[in-house]
């Protein structure tokens, strides 16, 4: 049943409907028109003003990712290494050697775009360049239409090319700044893995990646001539789409690998990671994810493995502890503060027969190794009962900072995601699409939202920690729930999580302003892969 209720706002009516459905939308909701879209999108099916995968005629027709091109915007540096003439998908040669094979349909003469591991290049080119601070900020999932969806909402002003305004990372103005795209296609997809050895059964996978321009576009903005091509789908020429933990490697490390790999090349033979190398020179390093702690992005700045799904070992790479793949561990990062808090397992086939019951994430015997408390390397911030997040995180970082110590900083609420922020700024998600109905509502509780903290203050901890640590460092900050929202085909917190991420991209400049500034600084902020949300009807995100 429906209920219709208003009240007046001097000489007007404001009417508010609460629906009794599926949607679980509530009064204070409705308020907020983009939660109103979301809900009746899920609820009918249908929306004028866009839609997620190859069906217009539906909301929601594809949940996952894509393979489009993906914005490249760089502060401190530019892009004059790797695009337009620089571009490897201008030079076959370059090509094969790049995917281990020339890929069909994807040498194009007139290329303006680059490939993903040119994010690599970019930034080895940076440290040579003599820069001594180097951030990779990664918006997991964010493609160019939600970008730009999100900017509207923000300042009004619809674009239908280029570089967009409205974001702050968009306008910011204070560094040099550049802006491209690159192909984020994997070398396969379809590898088969054996965790407990880590062996790769099926070195060449089952389908391989490339990138064809007559059918994906030449430019994000583009016109997708094939609707089913970035899917993997199309009679004319298919091409693997990405996932994660490919999309990482080739940031982190500069290889194409199949889909599911960390850090690891086809045949699961380990490649180091740019973090690790600048930590042998001297380099402090830090990793901080709105998501838990060793999913693929954040896993991918540092651990080796097989396949992205074996997070405690992942773990265990990033804290220093001996992993399945490095039985002596890894010397750890100096930073690590992500999600995954609360979220506990009595089993997980997927992380092989070392597998530890309870927490998903980081052993519990792993996690009381590290903490200074008793006599290891880390202050550890958790999640604490009663006491505001901010300011548990904030007191380890003096902790840290007084003693020379590492930060270990562990939030979460359900899924082990910090609470996603809706497009309001608030915190009160509406429906999601499930797989054949739609899923209900993220509640969060008074404790929930009290208790953790927000990506800026992670971004910060962990800028001020590093840069305690050595005058030189090198930091990974991601952005996880836009990937999230947008598997879930939901408008409301795909613009709420790009929003949260941009209020952190403003504080990590505001503190570099205040740190020495851009003169040996380079940011490079990016995503991994796209979804395939449709924006097709701007105006309608107009506040």
């Amino acid at each position: 049943m429906n209920l219709i209720s208003g009240f007046k706002t001097g000489a007007s009516i404001v009417t508010f409907l609460l629906i009794a459905d599926a949607s679980q939308i509530t009064l204070a909701q409705i308020a907020d028109p983009i939660a109103k879209m979301q809900a009746d999108a899920v609820e009918t099916r249908q929306a004028d003003w866009g839609h997620w995968g190859p069906n217009p005629n539906t909301y929601s027709s594809w949940k996952t990712h894509s393979n489009r091109l993906i914005p490249v915007y760089t502060f401190g540096i530019d892009l004059n290494l790797v695009r337009g003439e620089k571009s490897v998908y201008r030079d076959a040669s370059a090509l094969e050697k790049l995917y281990g094979y020339l890929p069909e349909k994807t040498v194009n003469p007139e290329a303006e775009y680059f490939d993903q591991t040119d994010i690599y290049r970019l930034q080895r080119a940076a440290i040579e360049s003599g820069k001594k601070r180097v951030i990779l900020f990664v918006f997991d999932g964010m493609d160019w239409d939600t970008t730009r969806v999100a900017a509207i909402t923000q300042s009004g002003k619809i674009y239908h090319k280029g570089r967009g305004e409205g974001l702050h990372f968009l306008d910011y103005r204070g560094a040099p700044t550049d802006y491209g795209y690159c192909v984020t296609s994997p070398r396969t997809e379809g590898t088969s893995v054996n965790v407990d050895t880590q062996t790769v059964l099926n070195p060449e996978g089952k389908l391989r990646g490339g990138y064809d321009p007559s059918l994906g576009g030449d430019a994000p903005w583009q016109p997708i001539t094939d609707a089913d091509y970035p899917i993997g789908k199309s009679k004319q020429t298919r091409h693997a789409y990405a996932e994660s933990s490919a999309t990482a490697t080739s940031m982190t490390t500069g290889i194409k690998t199949y889909n599911d790999a960390m850090n690891v090349d086809f045949m699961g033979r380990e490649v180091l990671p740019i973090a690790r190398d600048l930590q042998g020179k001297g380099f402090a390093v830090g990793v901080v994810s709105s998501v838990p702690i060793s999913h693929a992005t954040p896993g991918c700045a540092y651990a080796n493995n097989v396949h992205r799904n074996d997070y405690q070992d992942l773990t265990r790479d990033l804290i220093g502890r001996p992993s399945i793949y490095h039985p002596g561990g890894l010397p750890g990062v100096d930073v690590l503060i992500g999600g995954g808090w609360g979220i506990d397992k009595d089993k997980d086939g997927g992380q092989g027969k070392n597998y530890v019951p309870g927490n998903k994430y980081i052993a519990a015997e792993d996690l009381a190794a590290i903490d200074v408390a008793n006599g290891g390397r880390y202050v550890v911030a958790q999640r604490t009962e009663d006491m505001a997040g901010p300011d548990v995180l904030s007191k380890a970082v003096q902790q840290a900072k007084e003693n020379g110590s590492r930060l270990f900083g562990y939030f979460g609420a359900q899924g082990g995601h910090l609470p996603f922020r809706t497009a309001d700024g608030g915190y009160n998600p509406v429906a999601s699409f499930g797989s054949s109905k739609p899923e209900k509502a993220e509640v969060y509780s008074k404790a929930d939202l009290l208790e953790n903290v927000k990506l800026k203050d992670m971004a910060v901890a962990a800028l001020e920690v590093l840069d305690s640590r050595s005058d030189q460092w090198w930091l990974m900050i991601e952005c996880g729930d836009v990937d999230w929202a947008n598997h879930s085909n939901n408008i409301d917190n795909s613009i709420g999580a790009v929003l949260s991420g941009d209020e952190a991209f403003a504080e990590v400049v505001t503190w570099i302003e205040q740190h020495g500034g851009w003169d040996e600084t380079a940011l490079i902020l990016t995503a991994d892969h796209g979804h395939y949300f449709n924006l097709d009807r701007p105006e309608a995100f107009q506040p």
